[in-house]
Formats: structure tokens, sequence, C-alpha cells
């Protein structure tokens, strides 16, 4: 028999919670049978729900608090002020060894701040980032950040594409996951200094994936890398324009099919594939952010998701734990800079003129 996984909820958090935060843990439990569950909030309100729900209730125990954290509470304020809040406790049971993971679908920022003060972050990682899934032409990607970090030097981008390798290679099964630094053109002379540097050292750095190069914007939904990496700012304008644009053209197709008695037994004719690509591109199905860098795994449901939605977000923290994301990324970072230490002292020690060494060849 499998261990017992402990996941621990922020049942207070999301616009529709704690109902949708139960109904999404049980649709999780049938997925994902070997988990336990910790629910943070307010019993009145959590326990008839699982009375409904006879075999959640067996896996689950309750934790009361009636503080919850606001979904338009400053991060800051929420960090000061949120200590016995159902966010709060839910953290704090990751870092007191209680939980394996935990779930919200609660006040982002707030999130964010909280986890990287209770967790702390990974050895060798200066800040946390948060990724997410992004449907493309060839299957799935992985971008990093969406919004964590407004501003990043080039270590930061380096460190993501680290931790976007490792994650694609963990969760998303790929041997040698490519990488691509989100720019504004190809070329090498184009961009900022920090994102220059950045892919300077990446083309030196034996990551645990290969290094493309820059890609543009529609090399995004086109699949030409597997790890998309950039600034928080960068990347949660990337984001919110492409599900406005996703939502732009199902509105368009919706009143193309009703316009007109043959629109309309147009899309009869075609209903099964439409039916297709609802699915494929429905966003539940990439629901769950991800705070890569964390001492824990700390997943990020969307505030507006449904049932389905957060049961996938739960999947998703249940995949990080159970294929050690973060042995691995302390693994990954700690050979990356055990290499880039030897190629320095290498460095250091030769004459002025010498070549810069491959950190590659450091490693070997």
């Amino acid at each position: 028999m499998s261990a017992r996984l402990t996941i621990a909820l922020d049942a207070m958090g999301g616009d529709h919670a704690p109902e949708m935060v139960v109904a999404g843990a049980d649709m999780a439990r049938l997925r994902c049978p070997e988990i336990d569950y910790l629910f943070f909030g307010d019993e009145q309100r959590i326990r008839p729900l699982l009375a409904n729900l006879p075999d959640l209730e067996r896996i689950s125990t309750i934790h009361h608090t009636p503080d919850a954290i606001s979904n338009d509470a400053k991060p800051a304020v929420a960090l000061r002020s949120g200590r016995t809040s159902s966010m709060r406790l839910a953290i704090d049971a990751v870092a007191q060894g209680k939980a394996a993971c935990v779930v919200s679908a609660g006040n982002t920022g707030a999130l964010m701040a909280m986890a990287k003060f209770v967790l702390k972050t990974l050895p060798g990682i200066d800040r946390p980032a948060i990724a997410s899934f992004f449907p493309t032409m060839r299957g799935e990607s992985v971008m990093l950040d969406l919004g964590a970090n407004i501003e990043c030097d080039s270590r930061n981008l380096v460190e993501f594409a680290v931790m976007g390798s490792v994650f694609a290679k963990t969760v998303l099964g790929l041997m040698e996951p490519t990488v691509g630094l989100l720019n504004i053109g190809a070329e090498e002379i184009k961009g900022h200094e920090s994102i220059k540097q950045a892919a300077a050292q990446l083309r030196i750095t034996p990551l645990p994936g290969k290094f493309h190069g820059f890609i543009e914007g529609n090399d995004i939904p086109a699949g030409v890398v597997d790890v998309i990496v950039t600034d928080g700012f960068t990347g949660n304008v990337a984001l919110k324009t492409a599900e406005g644009t996703a939502k732009l053209y199902a509105e368009l197709l919706r009143r193309t099919f009703s316009s007109s008695i043959l629109a309309k037994i147009g899309y009869l004719l075609a209903r099964n594939a439409f039916t297709k690509l609802r699915k494929r591109m429905d966003p539940r199905r990439y629901n769950g952010a991800m705070f890569l860098g964390l001492q824990g795994v700390c997943v990020k449901s969307h505030g507006g998701t449904d049932a389905d939605g957060f049961a996938n977000a739960v999947c998703v923290a249940v995949d990080m734990v159970t294929r050690g994301f973060n042995e691995t990324i302390k693994v990954e970072v700690a050979r990356i800079n055990s290499a880039i230490a030897a190629a320095s002292a290498i460095v250091d020690s030769s004459s002025p003129d010498s070549p810069l060494p491959d950190p590659k060849a450091a490693a070997v």
C-alpha cells in the first residue's frame, strides 16, 4: 500500500469557498485516493458540507478558525494581521510537518507573502516564482514568473530557468525540456541588460534541460520551447492577454454560429469537434499556479474556479510532492552552483589572457 499524503487546504479561500473547496477536495480524492485532508476554516460552515460526503469526511480533519484573508487584503497587512487566518494556519501546517503541501484559492499576494515568510526559500534560491501550465500547439509548456517578482535581475532569471526545467522534467515528464527567455526579439542584441546577461549565463550553465535562446510572444502558443522564463510583470501581462484572447474567440464563435439558420446547422455538424476544442482549452484543466523555490509545496488555485478546477490544483500539488520536486531542485541548484564556483576558481588561478572555461566541463 502506498503511504498516505496529508494536504492542508485553505477552506475559506476563493470566491465560492468553502463549498467549492470541499467539493473539489472530494473530486481530487477520487483521482488521488492516497490523500488525507486538513481543512482550515469556519467549522460551522465546513462540517455540514463534509457530513453530506461521508467518504471525504472519513479522511478529513477540521481545524477551526473564524478568520480569513479577504481578496482585497494587501500582502503586508495580511502578513501582520492574518496569523490566525485559515490561509496562514494551512501554511503553518506544512512548515510544522503536519502536511506535505498546501492548496489555497485565496488572495495571491497574501499567499505568496505568507508562504515565503513561513516556509522560506530553498538553499541557493534568491526569490520564489509563480509558475503555471500553458496550452500550446505541441502540448503543454510551463511559464514563470507570472507575477511574484515585478523586477528581476539576471540571477533571478537563471534561477527561474533551473526551477522551470526541473518542474517540466518531474511533473510533465520531459527528458530534456527546452528553455527560452521571453524577449522583444530573437536577436542577441535585443532586450534589456539583465535578460542579455541571463542569456549569456544560461548558455554556459549546465541546466537540467537545454537552453534555446530568446523567444517572442508568438512563440509561446506555438510551443517553440517547453519552459518560458520571464519577469513577473511581463509574464502576468502575457498570461492575462492569452486568457482574454481565448475568451474573445469563444465569444466570437458563439456569435458567429448563432447568427443564422445555416450557421446553427453548421455548428450542429461540427459540434463534436468544438466539444473537443472546448475541453482542450478549458481553463480548469490548467488551474493551479505553483510557487516554486520554497521549502514546501504551495499551490495557488484560481479564486473564481469551480470544484473541478480546484481538484486539478490539488492533484498538481500531489504530483509535486510524490515526484520529489523540491528535492530535485536542491540537487540541481547545488550542482550548478558547484560547477560555476569550480569554473570561477579555474579563472582566478589562470592568467588574465586565459579564455573563460565552460562550467559544463568543470562539472564533469
